[in-house]
């Protein structure tokens, strides 16, 4: 057999352990062959590719980022690219694709799909919202490092009696702000999914100073957001694949605080730094056992499928199933951090 593989969308740790498990299952168990396309799916519709054996990957497992690169293209460009990637395929004979990415790529593998190839998915994501799986590998390493960051924080935000406001990353999904603030001992976590009340904010940070405490520690999903109405932030517009620009909600918040309470207040963007570097030991596992697990099915002939976690089996969803919906947190998840608020 002839396996192709590619990594969409942004990097993430855990991509190369990917990479690295796929090429020594299929090489060493099945004596398959596997063909990398360079840069995601630009990299198949212009026909970049590079062959990788045991060799190849070998030191990948504990690198992040990812050996093959990736590139964003936006949706309409990978549907009228169908015939052409399908060609590409076909002049390679590559018999299955497994595409490593989040929503956007796992929905253009379901395309591919339909369209009649083979594919078996892959879900990658620090954001931890693809549906049908329980985690994705990136997210325990996101954070960690948002942890470690919001850990130290604490010290500094201490010392000179300010609020500090951290923001991470979470577009429209809050995981890892609520486990990061869980984790870290936050007193305020805001998520996409909630519109924050800038009033209920305001006490309780007022509340804090007057009993006595000597920081406040807030984490903001970069995708949070005010009740409407209460705070206006500043429009960025969309980017060219359609997501809307974000204008630094922490930053916003943080001065209307300042304005509000008198007290110095500090955001700090923990941006790009979440989802580079080393993964964590969860995530090389994880990555692992999802490599193993899609090579197998592809071997199989279980395609248009994705491989899932399931308590702590590997199992595989339909990927239509897997893009119906993007995983968001729950309400009974968000009750959780009430105890912990203030």
């Amino acid at each position: 057999m002839r396996i192709g593989i590619l990594t969409g969308g942004g990097d993430c740790p855990g991509l190369n352990a990917v990479i690295r498990s796929v090429v020594r299952t299929a090489t060493t168990h099945y004596g398959s062959e596997i063909l990398g396309f360079r840069d995601g799916w630009r990299g198949l519709l212009e026909n970049r590719t590079t062959p990788l054996d045991v060799a190849a990957v070998d030191g990948l497992l504990t690198r992040g980022g990812t050996t093959l690169g990736s590139a964003r293209v936006a949706p309409e460009h990978l549907r009228s690219g169908l015939p052409e990637m399908k060609g590409v395929l076909a002049e390679h004979g590559i018999d299955v694709l497994i595409p490593i990415g989040g929503e956007g790529t796992l929905t253009a593998a379901h395309l591919l799909s339909q369209a009649g190839v083979p594919v078996v998915g892959i879900p990658k994501t620090i954001d931890n919202d693809i549906d049908g799986t329980d985690l994705t590998f990136g997210f325990d390493t996101a954070v960690s490092i948002a942890t470690d960051a919001i850990d130290r924080l604490h010290t500094t935000a201490e010392s000179h009696q300010r609020v500090l406001l951290v923001e991470v990353m979470g577009r429209h999904a809050g995981w890892i702000a609520l486990h990061a603030g869980l984790a870290s001992g936050a007193h305020l976590t805001l998520v996409p999914e909630e519109p924050f009340d800038v009033d209920e904010v305001v006490r309780l940070v007022c509340e804090r100073f007057e009993r006595g405490d000597t920081h406040v520690i807030g984490v903001v999903a970069e995708g949070a957001a005010p009740l409407p109405g209460q705070m206006p932030l500043r429009d960025g517009g969309v980017d060219e694949f359609g997501h809307r620009r974000f204008t630094g909600v922490a930053q916003q918040l943080g001065e209307e605080l300042e304005r509000r309470t008198g007290k110095e207040v500090r955001a700090t963007v923990l941006g790009h730094v979440q989802r580079g570097g080393t993964p964590t030991s969860f995530d090389r596992v994880l990555a692992t056992r999802f490599g193993l697990h899609a090579t197998t099915a592809a071997h199989e002939g279980r395609y248009g499928q994705m491989v899932a976690l399931r308590g702590t089996e590997i199992e595989l969803i339909p990927l239509a199933d897997a893009v119906a919906r993007l995983k968001t947190v729950t309400s009974s998840r968000l009750a959780e951090t009430v105890a912990f608020t203030g």
